[in-house]
């Protein structure tokens, strides 16, 4: 059996993974590795959650405000650093908590990438340029006929993620769903994964309680500053996008908040729908550390 552990903590949007990350990091005196796609950059602390001055005072935190926004970490760039990290770590710790929400990412880290083709410079090239000429919906609509399983799941407002399943879908002849089932990479590591499970309900009203807070710590003064870089894939995301539509002129104040939270409720239902498929988590209430503690205790992959 492994010696040294790594705790993952998955869930959606809003559910308290941070927070219940610190307590549990606490309670096995282990550092904190993000597995949050957009909290690796610098200058975007409101619109992706970053945790607080407090919160990085409470427990040690890697790739966090790590990466500038022009880097553009791919799964696989990240896989490599945060394997990388984690050997640091495990020389001084035997366990290590990972906390975040994008599910390719934790995979990346977990299991290795998938062995999926190379791009084609002739089909990136036209695909690149029905994304400028048709929008990024029309190509997700493409996809959702090829790949309706993992239309569901992905980010249909991220053009990078849309135009690369696209892709996949087109030069294989295969959805990009089938494709990402590979062989595990070894790690020289255990791992527990643990779910933030809450009522729908619930979970909706406290991502419109975080988006108000967004708000009145400064999210639109955010993305005001981080307006001349809208075009870098970091910066697809839910809360940017929508208040780059209202400096624009194409929504108002109001439609702009009203969207981000809708789109912050969709993209936690595509984020359940992707950990759901995962028989190795298991599911828990955000405060139940107890439970927690004696599951991860008990099992250890």
């Amino acid at each position: 059996m492994n010696t040294k552990r790594l705790l993952v903590i998955v869930g959606p949007t809003g559910s308290g993974k941070t927070d219940l990350s610190i307590r549990l990091a606490q309670h096995y005196g282990a550092p904190i590795l993000s597995t949050d796609s957009r909290q690796f950059y610098r200058g975007m602390p409101i619109g992706t959650a970053q945790p607080d001055a407090e919160q990085l005072q409470a427990a040690e935190h890697h790739f966090i405000a790590s990466h500038d926004i022009k880097d553009n970490l791919s799964c696989g760039a990240y896989a490599v650093q945060a394997l990388s990290c984690l050997e640091r770590l495990f020389a001084t710790h035997d366990w290590v908590v990972a906390v975040g929400g994008s599910g390719l990412y934790v995979k990346a880290l977990c299991e290795g990438m998938d062995d999926l083709p190379q791009a084609d410079p002739a089909l990136r090239a036209e695909l690149s340029r029905r994304l400028k000429t048709e929008g990024v919906d029309a190509l997700a609509a493409e996809l959702q006929r090829l790949d309706p399983f993992y239309y569901e799941a992905v980010d249909r407002k991220n053009p990078a993620r849309v135009v690369r399943a696209l892709e996949v879908c087109l030069q294989t002849g295969r959805p990009y769903s089938e494709q990402r089932s590979g062989k595990r990479t070894p790690r020289p590591f255990g791992f527990v994964k643990v779910g933030i499970d809450l009522p729908r309900e619930e979970l909706y009203e406290r991502i419109d309680r975080r988006v108000d807070r967004m708000l009145a710590d400064g999210l639109e003064a955010e993305a005001r500053a981080l307006y001349p870089y809208r075009s870098l894939n970091a910066l697809q995301t839910v809360g940017y996008r929508e208040f780059f539509d209202y400096f624009e002129g194409r929504t108002s104040y109001e439609e702009a908040v009203a969207l981000i939270k809708r789109n912050s409720r969709r993209y936690a239902k595509r984020q359940l729908t992707w950990f759901r498929r995962d028989g190795e988590i298991r599911w828990f209430s955000p405060w139940d550390d107890a439970a927690i503690i004696a599951s991860v205790d008990s099992a250890v992959v």
